[in-house]
């Protein structure tokens, strides 16, 4: 079994890593990762259970590509494709793994986790007593999974904060409403998108013909602030209605054959009205994209903090094993040509947020306000 398990993650260092010139430093390689594995089976302090020490080394080789990029064990695959049907519970955080350490993406709007405070770029460095240090990023989100109405402890790392947090979070059954809109001082649409699902273009677009009916509406506000993404295409579709034409999007991967770009149809639904669109820390992936779009072709001024930087896209490729991999198959360019990933979204105006426990359209959202007074002029 573990001459097996070897010969796949050699297989996968050789797709997946580079640093080899050729064949013969492969093999060198080989022999020297047999030397380790039989030291750490002859010398280790405490008996090791080798088929995890194989998982945590084929996820290592993936975790050093990129912090997206991960193994799955059939358990953990399994439990990801199984719908839950409210017997397990979430806290409503996106998370990804850097430097060894799960990081908080985004929280999202009306969760336990967001309730509790918990900031996009948090560092989750204990889960009820336990450190995360060193676990890959499916134990981590497993050990938050539990029953719903269960508790939970978080203790957390915060950038300009020198102690850590505690959260004590009870979970509950996630459910996401994407998109929401208010009438603001009865001129200007307010839009906020939480998340990009199947319906949230729909969504936008009703929201939208609603709001324009307003003979006094003089724009709108778009708020992407901790929208951790979702599918790329309702960020395409979002964003082709603010635009007139051009390109929305390219992804570029490895094969030649899967670059592509995305193009706007004619029409802006909102006919040309100002768009501002809010961003900070914890807009990633889908919303960068619309962000950057509308950037781009200076349809909007993006307004608030610079946004999160994931910019690639990651495939589940299935293994014999039944599990799987999470890997990163391509990255988002810009119309400009520019990156998302490690980069993020500058925005045209910064506005720091008001407070750490700032709630949207509250007096101490310092970023709505700011898009609120140049709307008005």
């Amino acid at each position: 079994m573990i001459k097996k398990l070897i010969i796949f993650l050699i297989i996968t260092i050789f797709f997946f890593q580079k640093g080899f010139s050729d064949n013969s430093d492969i093999y060198k390689k080989i022999d020297l990762f047999g030397e380790v594995l039989e030291k750490i089976n002859q010398e280790y302090v405490d008996d090791v259970d080798q088929s995890k020490s194989m998982d945590a080394a084929i996820n290592g080789v993936l975790q050093s590509l990129d912090p997206y990029s991960a193994y799955m064990t059939p358990e953990s695959f399994e439990g990801m494709q199984t719908e839950t049907s409210g017997e397990f519970g979430g806290l409503g955080i996106e998370v990804g793994m850097e430097a060894g350490v799960v990081k908080v993406i985004s929280p999202i709007d009306n969760t336990p986790a967001s309730k509790a405070g918990l900031k996009a770029g948090d560092y989750i460095v204990k889960i009820d007593n336990v450190q995360v240090q060193g676990k890959t990023l499916m134990e981590a989100v497993d050990l938050m999974r539990g029953p719903v109405g269960s508790s939970i402890e978080i203790t957390v790392r915060r950038r300009d904060v020198k102690k850590a947090i505690i959260f004590n979070i009870t979970r509950e059954v996630i459910q996401v409403q994407s998109v929401k809109s208010e009438l603001i001082n009865n001129n200007i649409g307010y839009i906020r998108l939480t998340s990009f699902n199947e319906n949230s273009s729909e969504q936008i677009k009703k929201k939208i013909d609603k709001l324009k009916k307003n003979i006094d509406l003089k724009g709108y506000i778009l708020d992407l602030r901790n929208n951790p993404g979702g599918l790329l295409s309702q960020a395409i579709k979002i964003s082709d209605f603010f635009l007139e034409n051009g390109e929305i999007v390219s992804t570029k991967s490895r094969k030649m054959s899967e670059n592509r770009k995305w193009f706007a149809k004619k029409g802006d639904i909102t006919g040309g009205k100002t768009l501002i669109v809010l961003i900070n820390y914890g807009s990633a992936s889908a919303s960068e994209i619309v962000a950057g779009a509308l950037k781009d072709h200076k349809r909007a001024i993006i307004l608030g903090e610079n946004s999160y930087g994931k910019g690639s896209v990651q495939s589940i490729i299935p293994l014999q094993n039944k599990g799987a991999i999470r890997l990163t198959i391509a990255k988002y360019y810009l119309p400009s040509g520019k990156s998302i990933s490690e980069v993020g979204v500058t925005p045209d105006i910064e506005v720091i947020e008001g407070s750490d426990d700032f709630k949207f359209n509250s007096e101490t959202d310092n970023q709505l306000n700011f898009a609120l007074k140049l709307l008005n002029g």
